[in-house]
């Protein structure tokens, strides 16, 4: 007999563990930016010119990222007149879960999948395909929908947002350094210590597939989280689960999503790409067995 898992229980521990992974991920960054400061040997300068650039760039990530999330998925503003019943769902859900309405897309793909983008409730979009839309019953689709809408309670939007950011900001940082120590730029560090160089260097090395798969890490975490509280709005973690079988038989990828935009989707829109630590999802399987000992 499946264990009986609270739906607060649920949210709280994943919660707990979002927060860990993401100080994960800056603890990463500043190692990054240590160990190039160590290279280069330009000492405080290093950490406190990498923790401003960070700083810059959340800013525009969080101000302008789902605009560009938007565009690179092909998204268009679905409009109430062509998708009433779409309207219907999300208002009744995003009511229920006390948070303005957000403003819905559609993407032009036959695969079923949907995501939510944005910086705060106030500020949120979501986007589903039209695969999704044909190939679900009203409660299959309310669970996705459910789930979306927690993503955008809990503010899990923004945690995507941050995983962004580091992810992008290492794999920036550590291009750098490599072009650099290439074209034997910079005033690297030639006096002993060389192996706290080789140390530092192979930082530099692991550091983007660290982060990547802390990312990823993230991701996952996320998803138990938006599963357990939307089958707490709709009351029914049945339709949530349905739909998952459904989404986990079609086995089709979604052409819209990149590996940007992945983490962000509803199902893994690679399903046949990488095992479990290079996924964005938890398995289907597993999401499915969740939801059902609920």
């Amino acid at each position: 007999m499946a264990q009986h898992v609270s739906f607060f229980d649920a949210i709280e521990a994943n919660k707990r563990n979002s927060l860990i992974l993401v100080a994960s991920m800056f603890f990463i960054f500043m190692g990054v930016v240590w160990a190039i400061s160590y290279i280069f040997d330009v000492g405080i300068c290093g950490p406190t010119l990498g923790f401003f650039a960070l700083l810059f760039y959340t800013v525009i990530v969080y101000f302008q990222g789902d605009s560009i999330i938007l565009m690179m998925s092909g998204a268009k503003e679905a409009k109430r007149e062509e998708y009433p019943f779409l309207y219907n769902v999300v208002e009744g859900l995003a009511l229920a879960s006390q948070i303005p309405m957000p403003k819905l897309y559609v993407i032009d793909d036959p695969s079923p999948n949907a995501f939510a983008t944005g910086r705060d409730p106030k500020h949120a979009s979501v986007a589903v395909t039209k695969g999704l839309l044909e190939m679900m019953k009203r409660e299959e689709l309310e669970g996705v929908v459910a789930h979306e809408i927690s993503h955008i309670a809990n503010l899990d939007i923004r945690f995507a947002m941050i995983a962004v950011v580091f992810v992008g900001a290492i794999a920036l940082i550590g291009d750098f350094t490599w072009r650099m120590l290439f074209y034997g730029g910079g005033n690297r560090r030639d006096r002993g210590g060389g192996p706290l160089i080789l140390v530092a260097l192979f930082f530099v090395i692991l550091a983007p597939i660290f982060a990547q798969m802390v990312r990823f890490a993230l991701s996952r975490q996320r998803e138990y989280l938006a599963d357990a509280n939307g089958a707490r709005i709709t009351r029914y973690p049945e339709g949530l689960a349905s739909a998952l079988e459904k989404i986990g038989k079609a086995n089709m990828p979604t052409r819209a999503a990149n590996d940007t935009t992945a983490s962000l989707y509803f199902s893994n829109p690679f399903p046949q790409k990488l095992g479990f630590l290079g996924s964005t999802h938890p398995a289907i399987e597993d999401r499915v067995k969740r939801l059902r000992s609920m």
